[in-house]
């Protein structure tokens, strides 16, 4: 049961809940039938929760290209502009595949920002979706250009966080 109509979605902010939301909308949809892809970038961290539980649920792939530690964004390793520019070939190769319904582009907005990818190669990635595909994009500080070119844009703003109080990441929660 292919999309009648797909669109860009863009979920971005301080905030948390972006990864959370886009999860939540690949989870929906595998409800209904669909084929969903969620590759994330800069992402290699083995022990988010939610690549357990996406194991399950057969609909769903899930692809981390990055490491497990942290990107440093005055001088980004070579390893992580290279495995960014894996990670959007392989978003270019399952966009254009007729295999998947709803491709998820996780941190692909922290990724553009850090300059492991160019905006253009972004944009002509864009310019690639098939009119059948849903294609949604998260991560703090999205371009512009991403923003003007997406048919639905959240931003999840930051009011209240436990970090702040010195409260680390809970596993299951947070992770």
């Amino acid at each position: 049961m292919p999309l009648k109509q797909g669109l860009i979605q863009v979920y971005t902010g301080d905030g948390k809940g972006k990864t959370t939301a886009a999860l939540g909308l690949a989870m929906r949809a595998a409800g209904q039938g669909l084929k969903v892809y969620i590759i994330q970038f800069m992402k290699g961290w083995p022990h988010y929760g939610e690549l357990e539980t996406i194991k399950l649920i057969p609909n769903i792939t899930l692809r981390q290209f990055g490491r497990p530690d942290f990107v440093d964004r005055e001088n980004p390793a070579s390893e992580d502009i290279r495995g960014a520019k894996e990670a959007l070939e392989e978003a270019r190769r399952a966009l254009v595949s007729g295999e998947y319904d709803l491709l998820i582009l996780d941190e692909l907005n922290v990724a553009l920002d850090f300059g492991l990818l160019s905006l253009e190669e972004v944009l002509s990635l864009l310019e690639e979706k098939p009119p059948n595909v849903e294609l949604v994009i998260t991560g703090r500080n999205a371009h512009p250009e991403i923003i003007k070119r997406a048919h639905l844009v959240t931003e999840m703003k930051e009011i209240k966080h436990p970090y702040r109080e010195g409260l680390l990441g809970r596993k299951g929660i947070e992770y």
